[in-house]
């Protein structure tokens, strides 16, 4: 795919970006190799808020299984967890990272001379992503015999319950015990209140990022997005997060009223539902930026905006938050909630991306595409790929949908 690299934008914050992301994974490998803080191993979506004001550092696996998607190795790493017996068709963000670990490989070397992840002190999981979490941390259970905790939550939801929360609450709440004895402190609610509003005001500010792409030219791409969530979705609950959004804004700001969008000649506003093809971001940037077509929002990067944390009770916050997840929603909440994000962000078409190891997070499968078309007139395309493994995906046919999106209109 041959096309101009100037097409793409630098955004000056990625250099303080890079340079927090450094930070954060710097003071994981010293804690671990030190012991002067515990490290908790966290779903991307779980109670971290919980595990920080309890005195953890926490890492994510699935941020370090995007890592090995954008740096091209996971198909060379996922073999190893299929000799093992992991299946080819489970989530390859799982088999790419139990296969780093085999292989003892990973891009935290190159990119942060790190000697390797960070050994945990306690794996916690929620399962409203997917069963497949559950799974992966049960095989460093077994590998690292750190203890495991999760929390189980509902799928296929509609309407969000009382009961649905005072379970998770509990379930929350069940886990202290263990985690004050891992940690060796008492658990402080004080200290949860705290963890939780500054979640929450990272969250505000993401959202207001994200909400910058409504304005016409829009000053960012969803292609940025996926660079920039990195501190909303690993830092959580600090505060370094929270400046970090002050400053993306600021210049998006800036550019909205310069008047300078992301994508020179804006013609076309695409909406991306699914995951990244974490190995193509760049490619699939120029090409549709060369053609004047801008990705100007997506679920995915939608899914770091947790308002529910604003909640008075901060368990209950962190219930509603992980609870309302689009993943864990039924199929009529899904079809509404794009239905919206078409208006608000005045999406000329769609990309869909049928991910073939994350059945979880590809909502092509039963007729929604159809039904959005013929309900708001607008085209889409579905693009057959997955998050990490580049050997399900053909550039050549992806490409030739996409110039064929642009076509349509």
């Amino acid at each position: 795919m041959a096309v101009d690299s100037k097409v793409i934008k630098k955004i000056e914050a990625a250099g303080p970006m890079r340079q927090l992301m450094a930070d954060y994974f710097h003071e994981l490998e010293a804690a671990a190799d030190t012991g002067s803080a515990k490290v908790a191993w966290c779903t991307s979506v779980g109670p971290a808020e919980l595990l920080r004001a309890m005195g953890f550092l926490v890492y994510f696996p699935e941020n370090h299984g995007a890592l090995l998607g954008t740096s091209r190795v996971a198909s060379d790493l996922i073999p190893a967890a299929n000799a093992i017996g992991y299946s080819p068709d489970i989530c390859s963000y799982l088999t790419s990272d139990v296969g780093s670990w085999l292989r003892k490989s990973t891009p935290l070397t190159k990119a942060f001379g790190m000697k390797g992840v960070p050994k945990p002190d306690v794996l916690v999981y929620n399962t409203n992503q997917c069963r497949d979490v559950q799974d992966w941390f049960g095989f460093y259970h077994r590998e690292l015999g750190a203890p495991l905790l999760g929390v189980q939550t509902p799928r296929s939801l509609g309407d969000i319950t009382d009961d649905h929360i005072l379970s998770l609450v509990a379930q929350y709440r069940a886990m202290i015990p263990e985690l004050e004895r891992i940690a060796g402190v008492k658990f402080d609610i004080d200290r949860l209140r705290e963890t939780v509003a500054s979640s929450y005001r990272c969250t505000l500010g993401w959202g207001r990022v994200l909400r910058s792409a409504q304005h016409k030219p829009s000053p960012m791409t969803f292609f940025d997005d996926t660079i920039h969530m990195g501190p909303a979705v690993v830092l959580r609950g600090d505060e370094r997060a929270v400046k970090y959004y002050d400053i993306l804004f600021a210049e998006l700001d800036g550019r909205i009223k310069a008047g300078v969008g992301a994508v020179d000649g804006e013609k076309h506003r695409f909406y991306w539902e699914g995951m990244p093809v974490w190995g193509k971001l760049r490619e699939n940037a120029q090409l549709l930026g060369s053609r004047g077509a801008c990705v100007v929002a997506s679920t995915y990067c939608n899914s770091w905006i947790f308002e529910a944390l604003g909640d008075p009770d901060p368990f209950v916050g962190m219930a509603k938050a992980y609870a309302e997840l689009f993943i864990v929603r039924d199929e009529p909440f899904k079809e509404g909630y794009l239905e919206r994000m078409a208006r608000d962000f005045q999406i000329d078409g769609f990309i869909y991306h049928d991910a073939k190891t994350c059945p979880n997070n590809s909502n092509n499968r039963y007729g929604m595409p159809s039904r959005l078309a013929t309900k708001l007139g607008i085209p889409y395309i579905v693009i057959h790929g997955d998050l990490n493994d580049l050997r399900l995906y053909s550039e050549e046919q992806a490409a030739t949908q996409l110039e064929a999106l642009i076509e349509q209109l």
